[in-house]
């Protein structure tokens, strides 16, 4: 499991978030959450979650954040991109922990979301920014 405090401070450790921070302030990011990321808040720790869920166990980090009453948020990919047309007909707002790091990391040092999430979502993702569409 990977949490982020203050985007720089990165920790791995096999103690449970829930033990190491207060609830509310602990922010659980999820693509099926219906809140949206819109700014970073260096008071919360942002949890990256270690599951794969898009296609077998849908929606299970959603469950997982709610059963223990925390935050979520997912990263305002539909906000800010646009789906391509592709032949697979494939769009995925699940992205691996490295990518959800990387758009961190990028809106945080530009404050830019369309920069940052062109710094971490692939087009195999089947989106992207506006202008890249021809």
């Amino acid at each position: 499991l990977l949490f982020l405090s203050c985007i720089f401070q990165m920790d791995t450790t096999q103690e449970s978030y829930l033990d190491l921070f207060p609830l509310d302030a602990i922010v659980y990011l999820t693509p099926d959450s219906e809140n949206v990321l819109e700014e970073i808040d260096p008071s919360k720790v942002y949890v990256l979650g270690g599951l794969v869920d898009e296609s077998i166990h849908k929606k299970l980090t959603l469950q997982r954040a709610q059963e223990q009453s925390l935050q979520t948020a997912r990263l305002p990919i539909r906000e800010y991109m646009v789906k391509t047309i592709n032949t697979k007909n494939y769009h995925s707002e699940t992205l691996a922990i490295n990518q959800v790091f990387d758009v961190l990391l990028t809106y945080y040092e530009t404050g830019s979301w369309p920069a940052a999430l062109k710094a971490g979502v692939s087009s195999g993702k089947g989106y992207v920014l506006p202008d890249a569409v021809k």
